[in-house]
């Protein structure tokens, strides 16, 4: 709903100074003409959305499985944890432009391809956000185990991370957003399936309205997601807690 209403409210924005300006159809789209393509295009653009979705939910379940491998190697003090931790910093250095070339010529323009430019692009944010959480004593419940020696790195995992709860369920959620900008990105620049392909041809056809139906089933898509996203964590939250 809150969606809903950022969207209509831009949407008003941009018709508003389309008539002030006196811009042409050309320029931006009437809004009978946007109404006109959602009605013609809908089932086709609904399937290509959900193509994505797909793809980006497979995508940020892989960045979180392998940020929280990094993060449980690079928790260490060791030299190999510094050395995780430095290639994983600076593989994000990296423009996904530069990258996905060499990842389209190994891996083809399918779906191996989409899932892995979608992981990239949102592992990083869960990759620091896991550093900083297990790296982080909770001083106050460590202590007890520490000095009774029962202290061990994954009850020290498990305890950093039950205290911060809320941080790991609110990086998750909005790591997801990224996911989908991946899998947007990566059937913008060679894939022929998905809604960032129905984009990119809307580009070369300068149709502003086909692009405009398609930003809202992304948003109306990545809404549904996050909500899913943030349920399935709370549900989590509520079962370990008991609250």
């Amino acid at each position: 709903m809150q969606f809903l209403l950022i969207y209509l409210c831009a949407l008003g924005v941009l018709w508003m100074a389309k008539y002030s300006m006196g811009l042409s159809d050309y320029l931006i789209p009437s809004p009978a003409e946007v109404v006109s393509v959602s009605m013609l295009h809908w089932t086709k653009y609904s399937m290509a959305v959900l193509n994505t979705a797909a793809v980006a939910a497979a995508g940020h379940m892989l960045a979180i499985a392998l940020a929280l491998i990094v993060a449980l190697a690079a928790r260490t003090g060791s030299y190999v944890a510094s050395l995780t931790r430095t290639a994983a910093f600076n593989l994000q250095a990296y423009p996904i432009v530069a990258v996905a070339p060499i990842i389209f010529l190994f891996l083809g323009d399918g779906i191996a391809s989409r899932l892995l430019i979608s992981a990239i692009i949102c592992y990083f944010p869960l990759l620091l956000s896991f550093i900083g959480i297990f790296s982080t004593p909770v001083e106050a419940v460590e202590h007890f185990y520490n000095v009774t020696g029962r202290s061990t790195w994954r009850l020290q995992v498990k305890v950093r991370s039950f205290e911060n709860m809320d941080k790991l369920i609110t990086v998750t959620v909005g790591s997801g957003t990224l996911a989908m900008v991946g899998a947007i990105v990566a059937e913008f620049l060679a894939a022929t399936h998905g809604i960032g392909y129905v984009i990119r041809k809307a580009l070369y056809q300068s149709n502003l309205a086909k692009i405009l139906v398609c930003l809202f089933l992304i948003g109306l898509c990545s809404s549904l997601y996050l909500s899913a996203v943030e349920a399935t964590g709370a549900f989590c939250k509520k079962r370990l807690t008991g609250s």
